[in-house]
């Protein structure tokens, strides 16, 4: 496996990649080529991508990175390539009657060098989507991806040298030691997602350069089930977001408000989505990803010896822990109180606090009195409820009666507010981002503008028409 980037390296990588879009800035059908080669190439290696991600994790659902890592990429680059003519074009903006005939348009060129910081728990997709968007933008790019993953690191800066050269992408793998110097460069663009804390950093970072920033962060996003909706459905699509790759999403449901006199059939329901998917007593857990590394797993069992020495009740869903694998099974904690840690920090893992409430206000005020999530839950099929929900809420994105897919659909934005982020990736919110959306007029051969000039008596008419 190759040697981590020397740090020194860094600022004469990123000026190579400058230099070379200066000279040869992309257009249309190099963007175009450069996403569909990069799409086949992925495509080619889905299989080797799988089991490469699953050696960084110990043991990851081989099935879950084909869809995670896999079909989200390629669903953005195939919907990226759809677009992008029509993205790059000229957008007419109205002037208004007080200056005709000009004409406005806003332009969208690209930047120059976007850098990309990617984290460990969908390494894959959380490189590439933003990749490819700056791509498709017309940048070049430099990715930074998690230590955490060094077979995955291998395997991206392996794809990338194959499809771009090496004055267009360019890959710098390390340590904390070069990702903070890596945060630090004068990018014309920034990318980074992870934790709120780490987002803080690189936001410090990047404040002397005056970088502008995409931080996609975390942050506990509420399911809320309300009373009207079937408890077996909540229970199976929240399961489904909640334990897919082993809790460790950055939208997963972090806690579950539900209904005080259906708590218990929603725990038991749960208990019947883990029996389902993964064996009686937990005896096939194969398609079950593990934690990744023992630090996360020692913060998670953290949690838990938080929890009981607090009192709360924990249910296991099947199985038991094994630390010499990693595997920590699906767990519930009942009613933990604001002062848990279960409740303070993002848990990504597959531990899920579930509270109880008794009215609607009462669920609104829990999810209000946190930052904002990165995500929101809600279940009902009461259209007044979940307009009511959605009002009194901010929330980076929003699945109504599901989870997680929302960050599949390519053409909706995809970011975070205050604690959880702030921009968007994904789609065109994605390539405006990664653009400079230049403002300009077209001025008329002849103009109004031109008398306005002193003497002003002498288009004194002209003033008090344009003032009226």
């Amino acid at each position: 496996m190759r040697a981590d980037t020397p740090t020194a390296e860094l600022y004469s990588t990123l000026e190579r990649l400058r230099a070379a879009w200066q000279a040869n800035k992309p257009g249309y059908a190099q963007r175009r080529d450069d996403l569909r080669r990069l799409r086949a190439a992925l495509k080619r290696r889905l299989d080797e991508m799988a089991r490469t991600i699953a050696l960084d994790f110990g043991h990851r659902s081989l099935d879950e990175s084909r869809i995670a890592d896999g079909m989200t990429v390629l669903n953005d680059i195939d919907h990226l390539v759809r677009h992008l003519r029509g993205w790059m074009k000229p957008r007419r903006v109205g002037v208004g009657w007080r200056f005709l005939p000009a004409r406005a348009q806003l332009r969208p060129v690209p930047l120059g060098v976007v850098g990309v910081i990617a984290p460990w728990n969908y390494p894959v997709n959380l490189a590439l989507v933003p990749l490819a968007t700056a791509i498709a933008a017309g940048n070049h790019a430099c990715l930074k991806p998690s230590e955490h993953t060094p077979h995955t690191s291998a395997f991206l800066r392996e794809l990338l040298a194959e499809v771009f050269p090496a004055d267009r992408v360019a890959v710098a793998t390390g340590g904390a030691e070069v990702g903070a110097a890596f945060a630090a460069l004068p990018f014309d663009h920034l990318v980074f997602t992870g934790s709120t804390a780490v987002g803080r950093k690189v936001m410090a970072a990047a404040a002397p350069n005056l970088a502008p920033l995409t931080l996609e962060l975390g942050g506990k996003s509420p399911a809320l089930v309300c009373d009207d909706y079937p408890i077996d459905k909540a229970a199976a699509r929240i399961a489904t977001g909640k334990w897919f790759n082993g809790g460790q999403t950055c939208i997963a449901p972090d806690y579950v408000l539900v209904p005080a006199g259906k708590r218990d059939a929603l725990v038991e329901a749960l208990r019947g989505e883990v029996r389902a998917r993964y064996g009686a007593d937990f005896d096939n857990p194969g398609d079950y990803t593990r934690i990744i590394n023992e630090r996360q797993y020692a913060r998670l069992q953290g949690c838990l010896d938080d929890a009981r020495q607090r009192g709360i009740d924990i249910v296991t869903l099947g199985g038991s822990a094994d630390p010499a694998q990693r595997l920590l099974p699906p767990t519930v904690l009942l009613e933990p109180g604001d002062d848990a840690r279960v409740m303070q920090e993002e848990i990504f893992g597959p531990l899920l606090p579930v509270r109880s409430y008794r009215t609607l206000d009462e669920a609104i005020a829990c999810i209000n009195r946190r930052d904002r999530p990165l995500a929101l839950y809600p279940f009902s099929h009461d259209r007044a409820r979940i307009e009511r929900i959605l009002h009194d809420t901010v929330a980076g994105g929003v699945a109504v009666n599901d989870t997680l897919l929302h960050f599949a659909i390519a053409g909706l934005p995809f970011g975070g507010v205050g604690a959880s982020g702030m921009g968007a990736c994904h789609g065109r919110a994605g390539f405006d981002a990664m653009s400079k959306l230049l403002p300009v007029l077209w001025q008329a051969r002849r103009s109004g503008a031109d008398l306005l000039r002193p003497p002003y008596s002498k288009a004194k008419w002209l003033i008090d028409l344009i003032v009226r």
